[in-house]
């Protein structure tokens, strides 16, 4: 009955002009993302997040999910036509997609990836609202010292998940803290960090940060790079998957859809993840292993139906507990608090509107995505035409208008531009800007959670042992900090022999 009402709630909020018009250039925008490779969905939240300060809270988050789901759908088009993916949570879409292309089989690859991806993101969606309001009331289980523990686990599982070194990523996590920290103490009335400019006294603004890593970052990245964009040739038609079609991808997009949701449910890269698990399952039950990656059409359905399912999944822990799962994730949650919404387990109760009325959306959306993906596809195929050299001074150029007409301040411009600077070099050392993101806007909430268990522990650090939950997720996280330092030194012992059984060798 509780659910029925809430899709009442999420009907009527998502039903009205403004938020069906946002809800559409969410996911057209998102789309548009998918197929130009670069930027990506974590930088185009950043861009436009200035953008929606002016608009309701609800229909600001309907437009920026929008864009999150969105690009999982575009990026099949440059990995089935171009062999580049437009989004990392479609490199394995390349390996059989682009194949297919050659085949002459692009019209059926590129139909059964939208299809694949409105199934799996319908099917995510509807585990969405079956599962975040339970959740939601064990979440009313969680105190000061049992967030101080998720967290945590979150920032460790964040950077035990990162593609590159886990020492890396835990140092762009305490960079993000020391950013998080910037301005006055909310409880000592201290001054931190701020080097004598008052406009930091109220710390560093999510805007300049964000963009300044992901949106000059990424521009300064990509302009240094030389993409070879040769559209295969070949006909594009027979978009809807005949019956052959529909009998091999049937169970990846089902199972696809499982491993994806609750994969992206996971911190890190859950949809990028997913789609390598979806593409390893599929080629180790196949019974013609062989052919993957010769074009076989089980290598397109399954993980673009698992990074699509992922987006949904990675709903759960941020409307429910409040926590962010990745750098999207995290914008996103910056959005809501901007906004004065406070996602966790009161969501439900004080912000019905902003809960289902997301939920809600996201089956719209999904249905303007399958739209947009097969009569449009030819003109997606044009935009890939669009050269670099104009689309990524536009992006400079709203990112510098966005940046100074969040408070009017030149002090944002320059902070944007130093950020940007910052992610450059981040990129181009292999650190990866998403943990430094994730532990800023977590920073405060973490901070409060450890004071005040404190306060009511009288200082006993064991507080975060004594309790059940809290003491199962820091024991967690122990685990994965000591798994992860055992398997580097066995790692280190194995090169030490290897190169000792070298020089032998030589001797």
């Amino acid at each position: 009955m509780e659910s029925f009402q809430g899709i009442l709630v999420g009907l009527s909020v998502v039903l009205t002009p403004i938020n069906l018009f946002f809800c559409f250039m969410g996911v057209f925008i998102g789309t548009l993302i998918g197929v130009l490779p670069g930027i990506g969905p974590a930088g185009t939240v950043a861009l436009l997040l200035p953008f929606t300060f002016n608009l309701p809270a609800v229909t600001a988050i309907i437009m920026l999910a929008g864009i999150f789901y969105g690009s999982m759908y575009g990026g099949s088009t440059t990995s089935i036509l171009v062999n580049i993916p437009g989004e990392a949570a479609s490199v394995v879409t390349c390996l059989d997609g682009y194949q297919m292309a050659r085949q002459g089989k692009a019209g059926r690859a590129l139909g059964i990836a939208a299809f694949g991806s409105f199934i799996a993101g319908t099917f995510g969606v509807f585990l969405l609202q079956l599962m975040a309001p339970p959740v939601a009331r064990f979440a009313l289980n969680f105190g000061p010292a049992e967030f101080f523990a998720l967290i945590f686990f979150a920032l460790t599982l964040l950077a035990y998940l990162a593609s590159g070194s886990m020492i890396k990523a835990f140092a762009m996590a305490a960079v993000g803290m020391i950013i998080g920290t910037v301005g006055i103490d909310s409880v000592s009335g201290v001054i931190r960090f701020t080097f004598g400019i008052k406009e930091l006294y109220d710390g560093l603004g999510i805007v300049p940060v964000v963009m300044g890593l992901y949106g000059v970052g990424e521009v300064l990245v990509n302009l240094e790079q030389t993409f070879k964009r040769q559209i295969f040739q070949t006909h594009i038609g027979g978009l809807l998957p005949d019956r052959e079609d529909w009998k091999a991808s049937a169970k990846p997009i089902a199972r696809g859809s499982v491993l994806g949701f609750f994969l992206g449910v996971l911190p890190g890269p859950g949809n990028i993840i997913s789609s390598f698990v979806s593409y390893t399952v599929e080629k180790r039950i196949s019974r013609n292993p062989g052919k993957f990656g010769q074009g076989a059409i089980e290598g397109v359905a399954g993980p673009e139906s698992a990074n699509n399912a992922a987006t949904a999944g990675a709903f759960i822990p941020l409307l429910t507990f409040g926590i962010p799962t990745s750098a999207t994730m995290a914008l996103l949650l910056g959005a809501l608090r901007i906004h004065g919404v406070i996602p966790g387990p009161l969501l439900l109760e004080n912000h019905p509107d902003v809960f289902w009325g997301t939920i809600m959306s996201m089956y719209l959306g999904n249905i303007m995505l399958l739209i947009l993906n097969l009569p449009l596809i030819r003109i997606w195929v044009r935009l890939l035409r669009v050269p670099y050299g104009t689309l990524f001074p536009l992006i400079f150029l709203f990112c510098l208008i966005g940046a100074y007409a969040n408070n009017n301040s030149l002090l944002e411009i320059n902070l944007m531009v130093f950020f940007g600077l910052i992610g450059y070099l981040l990129r181009k050392t292999g650190f990866e800007p998403a943990p430094l993101i994730f532990a800023y806007i977590l920073c405060p909430m973490w901070e409060e959670s450890f004071r005040q268990s404190l306060i009511v522990s009288s200082g006993d650090l064991a507080i975060f042992f004594k309790r059940p939950i809290s003491a199962t997720l820091m024991f967690l996280t122990l685990f994965f900090i000591l798994s992860s330092i055992f398997s580097s030194v066995r790692r280190r012992k194995l090169l030490e022999k290897i190169g000792e059984g070298g020089e032998g060798a030589v001797r």
